[in-house]
């Protein structure tokens, strides 16, 4: 669905463009802005590079268990009950952990995963679980600690002071995780009271 939205948004750009003449304004906005997506990737690929790599050593060094074991009384009354050791914790605390680091292209695939553990233990298959949307809701809206990408993005624009953004992505952050989390525990009280 997203693809049409993209394919339809470009080619109305390219039509509108022939229709008032400015296909040359078109073809150098084309241009500049392929060029400046691959200078930002260049310039994030030696961070997200040092972040994955711990990030993949805590994983193999049983830092995910360990950070289960810390985490997982904090975890575990929003999960319902999950095994505090098992696979489906462990892959949750990791892209919580990913998230945290500000690292969103880290923690999709452990977001995956987890979603995959979650949908073993899921008594209704193909039905999204309670555990499933406090995820969900946790993945979406994740306490910022260190909002590594978007410092990184603004190192490569050139920013004077690329972590001037720590402190408001930071409250921003823990206010929405709060209220998510708040609003997700209402509404799935509010949909079992009605379900009965």
């Amino acid at each position: 669905m997203v693809n049409y939205f993209w394919f339809a948004l470009i080619g109305i750009s390219v039509v509108v463009g022939v229709i008032n003449g400015r296909v040359d304004l078109l073809n150098q906005a084309i241009i500049d802005s392929a060029k400046d997506a691959v200078e930002i990737a260049i310039g994030l690929i030696g961070i997200m590079s040092l972040w994955l790599g711990i990030m993949k050593i805590a994983e193999r060094a049983g830092l995910n268990k360990a950070l289960s074991r810390v985490i997982s009384p904090i975890l575990r009354p929003l999960f319902g009950g999950l095994d505090k050791n098992g696979r489906a914790m462990g892959a949750i605390i990791m892209n919580l952990s990913a998230n945290m680091l500000g690292l969103g292209n880290a923690a999709t695939p452990m977001g995956i995963k987890a979603m995959e553990e979650l949908e073993k233990l899921n008594p209704n298959k193909g039905t999204a679980s309670d555990a499933m949307c406090m995820f969900l809701v946790l993945n979406t809206e994740c306490v910022q600690f260190i909002p590594t990408t978007m410092i990184a993005v603004r190192a490569a624009e050139g920013s004077n002071d690329p972590a001037a953004i720590f402190a408001p992505i930071l409250l921003s952050s823990v206010a929405a995780a709060v209220i998510s989390i708040i609003a997700a525990v209402f509404i799935r009280k509010a949909y079992r009271r009605f379900e009965v």
